[in-house]
């Protein structure tokens, strides 16, 4: 397993270009990307394509090199194989064959985004990508609510916009970030409550490059949160959600009691004769 640069080339581990030079075969995502990057490097070993349209026709091709003594070097488009690619049913099925499977470690996104983000640092969820239809989003964030972690997300630039506003809506005004073009020339981190965030991307549109979302755990916005966002966090929950279920998601989004905002979310669903 050979991490590769996730944006500057330079940033590969002198192992990693001893190992991709020494392999038999290079299996790769996209056998265009990764030839680049060798190129650069001047290595000439090998490339076969492995991802998830060919797994499971490819998988089998690469045991019989591997069973023959063969040395395979597993990378993905960029950064560390494993991490959203099927990777791990090779590693699995290695395993289950006695081969030794060996890190290489490296670049990768998550890691990179937090370190700049400024978020909590002591537990992370990574949650790869959201689903694309924002009913489906939305009820994954719901789920993620009352996760005591910083949340690390992949999306793609064009769905950013909607998605930070699923997660304005589902996870209240938690600090967050948006980091894109790790590690390269226009890197940028853009942070702020997750209804800023989205408005500048409904404003700005999609950014360029790959994108990184972190949010801030359940409960960090307690200190930041007043009464009359609250008052909205749950007028907006009760429009899906029952009473209960609404004082729950904020609750979780906010670090508020619970109880308090089940009678604070009873008493605006009173007003218009709610549920």
């Amino acid at each position: 397993m050979v991490a590769t640069p996730i944006g500057n080339a330079r940033d590969i581990t002198l192992r990693a270009l001893d190992l991709l030079t020494a392999a038999d075969i290079i299996a790769c995502e996209d056998t265009r990307i990764t030839r680049k990057l060798l190129t650069i490097h001047d290595i000439a070993t090998p490339t076969l394509g492995y991802h998830d349209h060919n797994a499971a026709s490819v998988r089998p091709r690469l045991m019989q090199r591997l069973k023959k003594g063969e040395i395979v070097a597993l990378v993905s488009d960029a950064g560390t194989p494993l991490i959203s690619d099927p990777g791990y049913r090779l590693v699995n099925a290695a395993r289950e064959a006695g081969i030794g499977v060996t890190a290489l470690p490296g670049p990768s996104a998550p890691l990179a985004a937090l370190a700049v983000a400024g978020l909590p640092t002591d537990r992370f969820l990574f949650v790869g990508f959201l689903p694309a239809k924002s009913t489906a989003r939305r009820r994954s964030l719901a789920e993620l609510a009352g996760t005591p972690a910083t949340l690390v997300l992949f999306e793609a630039p064009g769905r950013l916009a909607a998605s930070l506003a699923d997660m304005a809506a589902e996870l209240g005004p938690r600090e967050a970030a948006v980091a894109r073009e790790l590690t390269k020339k226009f890197e940028e981190v853009r942070r702020a409550p997750l209804p800023d965030l989205a408005a500048h991307y409904r404003d700005a549109g999609p950014p360029k490059g790959e994108v990184v979302v972190l949010v801030a755990p359940a409960g960090d916005a307690e200190a930041t949160v007043d009464d009359e966002e609250i008052d909205r966090l749950l007028a907006t929950a009760l429009r899906r959600d029952s009473i209960r279920d609404a004082a729950a998601a904020v609750a979780a989004a906010t670090g508020r009691p619970r109880r308090a905002l089940y009678a604070r979310a009873l008493a605006l669903a009173g007003r218009r004769g709610g549920r």
